[in-house]
């Protein structure tokens, strides 16, 4: 699976962790930055992850700022994105088995690096369960293109 990894200054050490994390796993990593602790802003990034994911440069895409809240709601601007906030094991479970979710959000102040990496290891493996769920996620398609 290709996974596109982005993150502002406060997520960028925990990206590298997940991203090295991903490809010890056997994924290919896209790694959009950012690349250091100089100070960005988190929209650029969690914008490029979004568009990756959505152009089909990635199948999955990861996103890490202080809090995982700024950068989702930036990623979930761009058409096509179903970014989520996970938090523990049981949230990236039901962000992907549920919602089809094809980002996901880590605050790197949140969360520390051990859960950091058991919620991307459930987030990458887990399937969308389609069903009664594949309705829900066809009614987010269809706000999109109402707007």
């Amino acid at each position: 699976m290709r996974v596109a990894f982005g993150a502002d200054h406060a997520g960028w050490e925990l990206k590298n962790a997940l991203a090295e994390l991903a490809r010890q796993a056997g994924h290919e990593v896209v790694d959009l930055g950012a690349h250091d602790g100089s100070s960005v802003d988190y929209p650029d990034y969690g914008a490029a992850v979004g568009r990756a994911v959505v152009g089909g440069e990635a199948d999955r895409g990861v996103v890490v700022c202080g809090t995982g809240i700024g950068i989702s709601i930036a990623a979930n601007k761009v058409p096509g994105v179903r970014a989520a906030v996970a938090h523990d094991d049981f949230t990236a479970h039901y962000s992907r088995a549920h919602n089809d979710a094809n980002v996901l959000c880590l605050g790197s102040r949140v969360v520390g690096p051990g859960v950091a990496e058991a919620v991307l290891a459930t987030f990458l493996a887990t399937a969308f369960e389609g069903g009664r769920h594949a309705r829900r996620v066809e009614k987010i398609a269809e706000i999109e293109e109402q707007s």
